[in-house]
């Protein structure tokens, strides 16, 4: 059995026969519908920026999330007995009689205790430029495998973040697109990753009413 850190997006292409593509119809529904934020939306996550431009080269993965990553994600509320937000919860599969397991860094999911059916992967690195191990890669062998556990042509999401860095990437059958540029929570550009993550949370709500 492999691990989720063993995998890159090179090595996902060669052994699953995957395909980058520029854009998918699935990332452009996230990234370009506009979700409306509120004042109290704006003023808090302007707090929390405030926090992430001093110590953004000197936190560590864990202080990046507990300070700034999970506190986004707690405003968005992502979090109730139909769907949650879990952290490092056992995730395997089977994916073209390869068996995969690890621990994401985050999923949001189908259950209440314990995550059924995964929506969206999250995986975060602490710096921008890291030798050991592929983020990108990492989020997309759990997208696979939460796309081995999903109805057939469901587009699967994920996001992996690199220090002040956000991606997007999304998933049609052994098809992906990745934003061609990252998202700068440092700048303006944080109310942008927000409403990305509110028009998920829209996606995710829309599963649940078919």
């Amino acid at each position: 059995m492999s691990k989720l850190s063993e995998w890159s997006l090179t090595k996902l292409d060669k052994r699953f026969g995957l395909e980058e593509v520029a854009t998918l119809p699935s990332l452009e529904n996230l990234t370009q519908f506009k979700e409306i934020l509120s004042d109290e939306e704006r003023g808090f996550l302007s707090l929390l920026q405030e926090s992430l431009i001093v110590n953004i080269d000197n936190w560590n993965e864990q202080e990046l999330s507990l300070h700034f990553i999970g506190p986004v994600f707690a405003l968005l509320k992502f979090t109730n007995r139909k769907y949650n937000l879990f952290a490092e919860r056992q995730l395997s599969g089977t994916i073209d009689g390869e068996e995969i397991s690890g621990l994401p860094d985050g999923i949001i999911a189908k259950g209440f205790r314990e995550p059924e059916i995964p929506y969206f992967c999250l995986n975060e690195y602490k710096r921008e430029s890291d030798p050991n191990g592929d983020p990108a890669g990492q989020c997309l062998v759990a997208m696979l495998i939460s796309q081995s556990l999903n109805k057939p042509n469901t587009p699967l999401y994920g996001c992996y973040v690199k220090g002040r860095m956000w991606f997007f990437i999304s998933l049609e059958g052994s098809k992906y697109a990745i934003t061609e540029i990252g998202y700068n929570s440092c700048s303006k550009e944080l109310f942008t990753i927000f409403s990305i993550l509110k028009n998920l949370k829209r996606i995710i709500e829309l599963k649940f009413k078919d």
